[in-house]
């Protein structure tokens, strides 16, 4: 889950809802490619980040019993192989961008387990398969590629708070192709721009569900979850202009 501090607690954005984010960002996109292929481009954005673990021990918690952010979770090669094992079932196109999504995650892991490395090779393995047998090339499945990844990481730009103020530009992401491509907010609370502007419509909205905690420490998971189960759900709202 994505955590934040707010002036009225903690606010929570689960992982999955940030995929389904990022696969509304996608949706404003020029399609490209096949039709079915590109409407699994769409689910394998808005589901990769599927298959989250069930929590245990303090999985959920920091030290201090604050609710624990993605960022400081270990790597899960459970979770990880939960996410090819679902991709798989929606075919060889879902199940290649989502394994090139877990490569470029977690290659800079590779030295550290044995199981970590065998299971990276894997992925490029398979990869090379599932292009010969879709009969697609490197720079097309970059192409699709890149798209996933420029849309995951501008959905957490916008979950976890990060666009920048007084008008300065935030990276989001340059592909393979060497386009660079920025966000900014021209004016506080005014609507999110995109530079080069990427989209079809010149407008647009996107929106996620949060949950708001009060409570800001607690003692362990079982506390955690049930109020999150009881927790407030709001929704927040970005507009987007040429």
């Amino acid at each position: 889950m994505i955590v934040n501090l707010t002036k009225a607690g903690w606010q929570i954005i689960y992982q999955q809802a940030h995929a389904l984010l990022a696969a509304q960002l996608a949706w404003h996109w020029q399609p490209f490619g096949p039709s079915d292929r590109w409407v699994s481009t769409l689910a394998a954005i808005a589901q990769h980040d599927d298959e989250q673990p069930t929590w245990n021990g303090h999985y959920g918690l920091t030290p201090a019993g604050a609710p624990a952010d993605f960022t400081l979770q270990e790597f899960s090669l459970e979770q990880a192989r939960g996410v090819m094992k679902a991709a798989r079932f929606q075919g060889r196109w879902r199940s290649l961008l989502t394994s090139m999504h877990l490569s470029t995650l977690y290659e800079p892991l590779r030295g550290q387990q044995p199981t970590t490395d065998a299971f990276l090779d894997e992925q490029l393995t398979q990869q090379q398969t599932w292009r010969r047998q879709l009969k697609v090339s490197q720079k097309e499945a970059r192409q699709a590629y890149d798209l996933m990844h420029w849309c995951d990481r501008l959905s957490l730009i916008l979950c976890r708070q990060e666009l920048p103020e007084m008008s300065r530009s935030l990276e989001i992401y340059t592909g393979t192709d060497g386009r660079r491509y920025d966000v900014l907010r021209p004016a506080a609370d005014g609507p999110v721009t995109v530079t080069p502007w990427p989209f079809r419509e010149k407008q647009f909205a996107v929106s996620i569900e949060v949950s708001t905690l009060s409570q800001l420490q607690f003692k362990h998971d079982a506390e955690l979850a049930a109020a999150l189960r009881d927790a407030p759900i709001s929704t927040l709202t970005w507009k987007f202009s040429q």
